[in-house]
């Protein structure tokens, strides 16, 4: 250890002569692992629910999506599903058609989302967990069934235990409309709700309904068309190297997603939220660092005799200068590394206990508890800021050290 970092440590720990000092280095101290933590804790708060939007989003989307690059359907559908099923790595993939429709159910309409799929597509995703009355169904022996979101539910009254039929009415794509008879330019086709769910999304919940792809294909007039090719993975399979070799194997007419990116928006506006969040918190960790400055202004204050005794045993303007920059560095590191380890012990207490709950009914929420997940990357972006800081804080103590020597330099003179 050199001789500057030793006289440092000994200033920092030591007890000052004036109980002010003692009280305003505390205070730096203490603002510094507040403002640490603090970042910690509200990063790992914000991947908490950025994760748990991606879970809840992860049960419906699927792992790989094919779309046209231009237009709005894969004309030959079923083509692309034998190109992509022989790349390595695909487990399966099916067609989907999604367009827009009119659902009446009794009295009740409403304009919905319809999405048509294989009667199995509960194999594809987690859509068992998601349904809240009746269960997934499109077709049995007697009939085809809709699966229809919350949000339908409710406002055409819809329920799985009700006989009545749910009509789908969606316009015709080809041929002229006679004004004659307006309903004549509609498909329509009714069949019984099997079940209810709901993801507790607005994207999904509101407007979605379910519907075997035989039915949607006939109501959109389709034939081997669809909207999108949805893709399972094998297990253990590498996402991104099954995307590049889609796109290879598909050309550039098609595009390749995946659940990140045909959530582009949700995660986007949470990155933001987040990253927001820590410019906040990192300008209330500058001003605690002004605590930092005061500490070490008073400090050279009180140690002029200190100085001057260490001038005569040969010390230059230089190394008196870094003793001072060290404590600084010292304070903030001490302050970094204690406000770390808090903020890590408040996210793991918070992710065994939860402590801190939502406001809420918690019948009608996902969690009753804020989500925490910390990453090591935002441990890392937050040590090298107070870092940072620390740097801010040494060069404001050289600059005063400097000028009160150059004074003293004077006078002696």
């Amino acid at each position: 250890m050199s001789l500057p970092l030793k006289i440092a440590w000994r200033y920092l720990v030591s007890k000052k002569g004036h109980q002010a000092v003692n009280i305003i280095s505390i205070v730096a101290v203490c603002g510094v692992v507040v403002a640490t933590a603090a970042l910690i804790c509200v990063l790992s708060v914000f991947n908490g629910f950025r994760g748990l939007i991606m879970g809840r989003l992860a049960q419906l989307d699927p792992q790989v999506a094919i779309t046209a690059t231009l237009g709005k359907t894969i004309n030959d559908a079923d083509s692309v599903i034998d190109a992509v099923s022989s790349i390595h790595g695909v487990e399966r993939a099916i067609p989907v058609i999604e367009d827009q429709a009119l659902a009446i159910y009794a009295q009740l309409q409403m304009p919905v989302r319809l999405k048509g799929v294989p009667d199995d597509y509960n194999s594809m995703n987690a859509m068992d967990s998601v349904i809240v009355d009746g269960e997934w169904k499109l077709r049995d022996q007697v009939s085809r069934y809709a699966v229809v979101g919350a949000g339908p539910a409710v406002r055409l009254m819809a329920r799985p235990s009700f006989l009545g039929m749910l009509r789908l009415y969606a316009p015709q794509r080809q041929g002229r409309v006679n004004m004659a008879n307006p309903m004549g330019a509609f498909r329509q086709d009714s069949l019984f709700v099997s079940g209810v769910f709901q993801l507790q999304q607005n994207s999904y919940d509101a407007d979605l309904i379910y519907v075997p792809i035989d039915m949607a294909r006939q109501l959109f007039d389709y034939d081997i068309e669809a909207t999108q090719v949805e893709v399972k993975l094998a297990p253990g399979a590498s996402e991104g190297q099954a995307m590049d070799d889609i796109a290879q194997a598909l050309g550039s007419g098609y595009q390749v997603k995946n659940r990140l990116m045909l959530q582009r928006e949700a995660y986007r506006l949470v990155n933001i939220e987040k990253w927001m969040a820590f410019l906040l918190l990192a300008f209330i960790l500058v001003i605690a660092s002004f605590n930092v400055i005061s500490t070490l202004s008073l400090l050279i204050i009180e140690k002029d005799d200190s100085i001057a005794t260490l001038r005569a045993l040969g010390a230059n303007d230089n190394q008196i200068s870094r003793i001072f920059v060290l404590q600084g560095w010292l304070i903030t590191l001490a302050g970094a590394v204690t406000g770390v380890i808090i903020g890590l012990i408040l996210c793991m207490c918070q992710q065994q206990f939860g402590w801190l709950r939502l406001s809420g009914d918690p019948a009608n929420m996902i969690i009753s508890a804020y989500p925490v997940e910390v990453q090591w990357l935002d441990v890392f972006i937050t040590l090298a800021l107070v870092a940072a800081v620390g740097l801010l804080t040494s060069m404001t103590t050289a600059l005063i050290m400097r000028r009160r020597l150059t004074i003293k330099n004077e006078k002696s003179l």
